[in-house]
C-alpha cells in the first residue's frame, strides 16, 4: 500500500529545483547555479565594475549607473531568469566561483535544444578579476557541460568588434567565424561578430585546452531540461 502523502520525506532542494545539485569544477574554478546570497556577492561585484566606463561591452547597458542601481539590476535580472529554465526555453547563469569567491557568471541559453544541439555563451568578469586567465577556464568549463554534460552539437557566442578580450578568448578555443550583425548600442552602430564552435572542433581542441573537470547533478538538469 501506499503511504499516505504527509507521510512521505519532504522534498529536497535539489528535488525541487535540479539545477540547484549542479557543479562544474576544474581545480580552484566551479560552475554552480546562484542561491540568493551569492546573488548579492555578485551584484555587490557588479556594482564595483565589469568593465572600463569609457566602453560597452553589451547590448543592453545594465551596468551603467549608481552602484546601488546596478546591483539592483543584477538581483531582478537573475530573478526574472529563474522562469526560463523549461525544455523548450532556457537561460541559465551560473556563478563563477574562484576559491570560493564570486568573481562573475556564465551563461548558457538555447530554444528547442533537444531539436537543434545548439545554445549560446555568453558571461561577464567583476573587473578586477580580468587578466588572470579566469576567463577562458570559465568558457571552458561551460562547455564542458554543454557538450559532455547535455549532448550539444553547436555552441555559439559572439563579440562586438572593439571587445578583443573576448574575440580573444573565443578564437583560442577553437571557435570559426559565423558572420557579423549590426546592431544599436547606446545610441550609435556597432559591429558583432558571431561564433560557432561545433562538436568536432570541441573534439579536436589542443591539450591545454583539456583541463581535468568534475561535474555532479547533471542527470538531474537533464531531466529539468526535457533531455532524458
Amino acid at each position: 500500500m501506499t503511504a499516505p502523502a504527509h507521510d512521505a520525506p519532504p522534498l529536497t532542494d535539489v528535488e525541487i529545483w535540479p539545477l540547484l545539485g549542479v557543479r562544474v569544477r576544474s581545480g580552484d574554478l566551479e560552475l554552480r547555479a546562484p542561491d540568493d546570497r551569492t546573488l548579492l556577492d555578485l551584484a555587490r561585484l557588479a556594482a564595483r565594475g565589469v568593465h572600463p566606463p569609457d566602453y560597452m561591452p553589451f547590448l543592453v547597458p545594465w551596468t551603467r549607473g549608481t552602484p546601488v542601481q546596478v546591483a539592483r539590476s543584477v538581483m531582478t535580472y537573475q530573478w526574472g531568469l529563474r522562469q526560463r529554465t523549461t525544455p523548450a526555453d532556457w537561460a541559465i547563469e551560473l556563478a563563477v566561483l574562484h576559491d570560493g569567491v564570486p568573481v562573475g557568471t556564465q551563461g548558457m541559453y538555447a530554444k528547442d535544444f533537444a531539436v537543434t544541439r545548439s545554445a549560446e555563451t555568453g558571461s561577464w568578469l567583476g573587473l578586477e578579476h580580468h587578466h588572470q586567465g579566469i576567463g577562458t577556464r570559465m568558457r571552458l568549463l561551460i562547455l564542458h557541460l554543454l557538450f559532455e554534460g547535455l549532448g550539444a552539437e553547436h555552441a555559439t557566442t559572439s563579440a562586438f568588434v572593439d571587445n578583443p578580450g573576448s574575440s580573444g578568448v573565443t578564437r583560442k578555443i577553437g571557435y570559426r567565424p559565423n558572420g557579423v550583425l549590426h546592431q544599436a548600442r547606446e545610441g550609435g552602430a556597432v559591429e558583432s561578430r558571431l561564433y560557432v564552435l561545433d562538436r568536432a572542433d570541441w573534439d579536436a581542441r589542443r591539450d591545454e585546452l583539456r583541463p581535468d573537470v568534475q561535474m555532479e547533478g547533471v542527470e538531474a538538469l537533464r531531466e529539468q531540461l526535457g533531455l532524458g
